[in-house]
């Protein structure tokens, strides 16, 4: 646990930065160098309005619009909870150079309580100035019976491990992987919170992940009515796209009552 938490208090710096530098930053501890990926974690490149509840915040992270005016991204993307009017949210557009594009100042943060204890919780919410228009957004999971089979990522962050942040919104697919799995990888998955994280990415040869600059964003897939529904919030991992390496995320439906109680409050 102790590098882990070592690597969460260096990303919050780096995010720190980021903010003044325009430098994306993402949650990965690290370990022992390894060659990066070559491609964007086996991503490719989403059309305009394929995934209207993204969202891209000044930090460096990524978010989803959990309703019009609120975004939910990771714990450890903002320094705590109170009045903030520091971040700007940009949605509505794939492309961060193009034009048409809703950029909305930020006005309060929540960030999850149980963030950085043995429960878990890697969590945030962000309230905005006033409401976005013309978007959807992305509805949370509520129980963990759709935290299996293969789930869509998509963000701005690094095409390859240690690189910059992306102009064009990206996309990727990752399939389940099992607690058990996951925590059995070596590096740091012996300290995966069961009840808290869920993993996804392709084992046995990588090549398949989210990487810098992605956290906060959703991990999503089809729900029984084969609408979006978000499972997850893209929170650490070791490297990028690496084998035996998978993305961890927070397990949204682990926090869904406390996610829409710190929601409905704001």
């Amino acid at each position: 646990m102790a590098t882990k938490r070592w690597f969460t208090l260096l990303r919050n710096t780096a995010i720190g930065l980021t903010a003044a530098a325009a430098v994306a930053s993402f949650a990965t501890p690290a370990i022992a160098a390894q060659p990066p990926s070559a491609d964007v974690v086996g991503g490719t490149r989403a059309a305009q309005g394929e995934f209207p509840f993204m969202v891209r915040l000044s930090m460096g992270c990524g978010g989803a619009l959990f309703t019009k005016q609120i975004v939910l991204t990771a714990a450890h993307c903002v320094d705590g909870t109170g009045n903030n009017t520091s971040i700007t949210a940009t949605v509505g557009v794939v492309d961060l150079q193009g034009t048409g594009a809703q950029k909305i100042r930020s006005t309060k943060v929540i960030q999850s309580p149980t963030y950085g204890t043995a429960t878990g919780g890697d969590w945030a919410l962000i309230k905005l100035a006033s409401p976005v228009t013309g978007l959807a957004t992305l509805p949370i999971a509520t129980s963990s019976s759709f935290n299996n089979g293969t789930f869509t990522v998509a963000g701005w962050g690094a095409a390859r491990e240690g690189g910059g942040q992306q102009r064009f919104l990206l996309k990727a697919q990752v399939p389940f992987v099992d607690d058990a799995t996951c925590s059995s990888q070596g590096g740091s998955y012996p300290d995966l919170i069961p009840s808290a994280e869920i993993c996804a990415g392709n084992l046995a040869n990588g090549g398949v992940d989210t990487c810098q600059g992605d956290s906060g964003g959703p991990m999503f897939r089809r729900d029984n009515n084969n609408a979006w529904i978000q499972v997850g919030i893209t929170s650490w991992g070791d490297g990028c796209a690496r084998a035996h390496a998978p993305g961890v995320y927070t397990e949204v439906s682990a926090f869904a009552t406390k996610i829409s109680q710190a929601a409905a409050g704001m």
